[in-house]
């Protein structure tokens, strides 16, 4: 992408009503809208993130799907997501929002049980040794989600990666963590879980159409 295109793009976000950009100072020092997410869809449905959401075409799918919730996709791109928001404000699909900023820092945007689910979709895997503390399914990141989680909250990895699917599911096994649902081929599962399969992000379908398995883990978290 050319950087015109991304500062055209920083520029729109700056202007859609459903785009949230706190600087990390913000971040740090009292986020205004934690605990009060509920004010800014002016009602007090679930609230759902997707963490590292891209281009946002899965948050927007899901607020479509579950116009009951509203959904919040969560990335430090905005040039990458813009497209999502964008899409949503022409579609008039308010059940969805777009916040910018770190997912290390998750526990300052949202109180404790303000959150009903997170879906973790298609994240980079990271699997060098040294890149271990950037997988947004270490010991330290699901501390952080079971603590904005609320009780009966669970969390979704859906990704192409055995890896990073064997390495949760090593986490999962190690305390009384509760496993849902989990599968190395979800496509070529019995009776895979609807809320798993029925939506696909445009890279998800080049890996189909390669045969590429897709994994899927439902879960909870105990510590």
């Amino acid at each position: 992408m050319g950087s015109k295109n991304k500062l055209k793009r920083f520029r729109e976000n700056e202007s859609f009503n459903n785009v949230i950009q706190p600087s990390r100072d913000e971040v740090m020092n009292g986020f205004p809208l934690k605990g009060k997410w509920g004010s800014f869809f002016k009602n007090e449905n679930p609230i759902v993130l997707e963490l590292g959401c891209g281009k946002g075409e899965y948050s927007v799918a899901l607020a479509q799907k579950y116009p009951e919730k509203n959904f919040i996709g969560i990335d430090i791109k905005g040039a990458r997501f813009w497209r999502g928001a964008k899409t949503s404000i022409e579609e008039n699909i308010n059940n969805v929002a777009f916040l910018r900023t770190q997912i290390e820092l998750i526990d300052l945007c949202f109180a404790q049980n303000e959150v009903s689910e997170i879906w973790i979709t298609f994240p980079d895997p990271q699997i060098k040794y040294k890149r271990t503390k950037h997988r947004l399914v270490t010991q330290p990141f699901l501390k952080k989600y079971q603590k904005i989680l609320t009780t009966d909250g669970f969390i979704h990895l859906k990704t192409d990666s055995e890896f990073l699917h064997g390495y949760l599911l090593g986490l999962l096994h190690e305390g009384e963590h509760q496993v849902f649902y989990a599968h190395h081929d979800i496509y070529n599962s019995t009776s895979p879980p609807d809320e798993a399969t029925s939506i696909q992000t445009f890279y998800e379908k080049q890996y189909l159409e390669k045969k590429k398995p897709i994994t899927y883990v439902k879960f909870k978290t105990k510590y």
